[in-house]
């Protein structure tokens, strides 16, 4: 089996969970907060394939940060469009942080053991890199670039005389963040991975008490 291969099969498991959690939690919570338009898209479930995007999950595989389908959400149903909004973002990547906590402590309890068989040892390996990769998706999903997660938190967070320039850039930031990704793509140069990968290996190394060389 090819190295490629192998990586494959370890990162791809882990993507499909990360993303899939990630877009379940903004479909559950719009819809908690009594937007019907991502349980009648079919959203509201964990079914990977109502979730992944193509471009994204591919790029999840190949750089380990990515997205899913976006939900939609109707802010005409929510009764406080800006408030909702920040939680309706904020609960994907608080999902998969929450993930890579759970995920990170039952390592460290289970890991020796786990260890002791060849089928434990990939299990284990699976589990490190749902951790991680949850860590860099979260952790991307914050920046305050639209359409990210952290763009709607940030304008839920911004006073109006603010948030209404920030809101009428959206458009050129957001073609901002695409060059940023193809530059990545083409060069194997991810400026943005100076902001994401400290904190998301920081945290993985404290969670999972495994060192990242």
């Amino acid at each position: 089996m090819s190295p490629v291969f192998q990586e494959f099969l370890l990162w791809f498991p882990a993507v499909v969970i990360a993303l899939t959690v990630h877009e379940f939690a903004h479909a559950y919570v719009a819809d908690r907060l009594g937007d019907p338009t991502a349980r009648a898209l079919g959203r509201v479930t964990l079914n990977p394939l109502s979730h992944l995007d193509l471009v994204g999950t591919v790029l999840l595989v190949t750089l380990h940060f990515g997205w899913g389908r976006p939900v939609p959400v109707d802010t005409r149903y929510l009764a406080n469009p800006k408030r909702d909004m920040l939680l309706i973002a904020a609960a994907g990547p608080a999902i998969n942080v929450a993930t890579a906590v759970v995920v990170g402590i039952g390592l460290r309890l289970t890991g020796v053991p786990l260890l002791a068989t060849e089928t434990g040892v990939l299990l284990y390996l699976g589990l490190q890199a749902l951790v991680l990769l949850s860590l860099l998706l979260a952790f991307f999903n914050l920046l305050p670039i639209p359409p990210l997660d952290g763009s709607k938190v940030l304008m839920g967070l911004l006073p109006r005389p603010l948030a209404e320039p920030y809101a009428r850039h959206a458009g050129m930031l957001s073609w901002a963040l695409m060059g940023l990704i193809a530059v990545g793509a083409m060069t194997g140069w991810h400026p943005m991975s100076r902001l994401i990968y400290p904190p998301a290996h920081w945290l993985y190394e404290l969670l999972t008490g495994s060192y990242i060389p």
